[in-house]
């Protein structure tokens, strides 16, 4: 079997798949993107004490205003996941959650740690991209109204979510010799770049999907380390951040790529 062969029998196999899950795709796509909101927002509950006092201890800024993060981040997470979920002003809930990621860079000094800064970039990302599908869904209110096409806005936010959502990908390419490590950093520089481009988006979007889920489940299995250990919280933190973002590349597989991708432009040619 030829390489196009190859190349049109896994878009079949995506296509197949994406004829399957259609209907369900989509609300999926938000459950994940949306988990580390709701794990974060479920940790302030559980976790009030220790968070204000790192607040308070961090920032010198006193009992009040870091009891006051801790309530923002607790209300406007949790708040923004119901409404998400339940398609209600979902653009409020994005720009909301967009303040939280911003808030949450600075207090905890994500702004000066590289592969956070990406990772917390990459989950804006996820969040441009539900931003671009609450568009779409206002706009099919009015769909015996003629259009011009595409609104403009929608596709470069579909643009600039592709973009930030391989920033992920970034984080994960091991710098070493051995041939496991440099066969995966190419295979998924490959298809980071493709996604980055939109070409051939569902398939290289549905691939990294399963690369970072196995990737996920392997590396980041909290699960499987005591509560009371540091190493269970970070990993949790790991593994849900990565399921946001895993929920945004499904929203790329379910949607596709918008107008402003080769995908799109090869229509016409």
């Amino acid at each position: 079997m030829g390489q196009e062969d190859l190349m049109s029998t896994a878009e079949d196999v995506a296509d197949q798949f994406l004829r399957v899950t259609k209907h369900y795709l989509p609300h999926l796509a938000r459950l994940c993107l949306i988990s580390t909101f709701l794990e974060d927002g479920i940790r302030m509950w559980f976790q009030w004490n220790e968070q204000r006092d790192y607040i308070e201890a961090t920032w010198n800024c006193g009992y009040f205003l870091a009891t006051c993060f801790v309530l923002l981040n607790l209300i406007g997470q949790l708040g923004g996941c119901v409404l998400i979920l339940s398609r209600n002003f979902v653009q409020y809930a994005c720009f909301g959650l967009f303040g939280i990621i911003a808030l949450q860079t600075v207090a905890y000094s994500i702004l000066w740690d590289l592969k956070f800064l990406m990772r917390n970039l990459a989950l804006g990302g996820g969040l441009l991209l539900l931003l671009a599908e609450s568009r779409s869904e206002g706009k099919s209110m009015f769909a015996g109204v003629p259009s011009m096409g595409e609104s403009s806005p929608k596709q470069y936010m579909q643009l600039g979510g592709r973009v930030l959502l391989v920033l992920m990908f970034m984080t994960l390419l091991h710098f070493d010799s051995s041939f496991f490590s440099i066969l995966q950093n190419m295979v998924g520089t490959a298809l980071i770049i493709l996604v980055a481009i939109g070409f051939k988006t569902k398939l290289a979007a549905l691939t990294l999907v399963l690369w970072l889920l196995a990737i996920n489940v392997y590396f980041n299995a909290f699960w499987t380390i005591p509560a009371y250990k540091p190493m269970h919280d970070f990993l949790k933190y790991d593994f849900f951040q990565t399921t946001s973002v895993i929920g945004g590349l499904l929203l790329v597989v379910a949607l596709g790529p918008g107008g402003v991708s080769m995908d799109e432009k090869k229509k016409e040619w």
